[in-house]
């Protein structure tokens, strides 16, 4: 087996090829279930001046979803990446997205794929 899942230094917790940091990029290694959590994420975000969030991960309904409240109550505008995140229980990811995006976009808003993500960031560097 994989060992515990999603815990710090298991395997289960490495990076997938595709995803793995750059060496510029900040790694947060959380101790709770949100980002925000007893981590310097938050004085990490403003220091750069950054106001928006693209939020993608596992599990839907736990890490991310939490972490995107967390950002949501510090001012953050979220937008959750539909195809970018799962979870062990297909209908508890369709209720988050959901929750996420009633009421006018309550805690934040979804897109269906990284791709137009991906596309969106680019048209707006040119």
């Amino acid at each position: 087996g994989m060992g515990k899942l999603l815990v710090h230094g298991s395997a289960g917790n490495d990076f997938i090829d595709a995803a793995k940091p750059l060496a510029s990029e900040k790694v947060v290694c959380k101790p709770g279930k949100g980002a925000f959590f007893h981590t310097d994420l938050h004085e990490y975000l403003r220091s750069k001046g950054v106001s928006h969030l693209i939020v993608c991960g596992v599990t839907t309904e736990v890490c991310v979803q939490t972490t995107m409240r967390e950002a949501n109550d510090r001012g953050y505008e979220c937008v959750l990446v539909e195809d970018a995140t799962a979870s062990y229980i297909p209908e508890f990811k369709e209720a988050v997205i959901k929750m996420v995006s009633s009421q006018g976009g309550i805690v934040g808003y979804t897109i269906d794929k990284a791709e137009k993500v991906a596309e969106a960031l680019k048209a707006a560097r040119s």
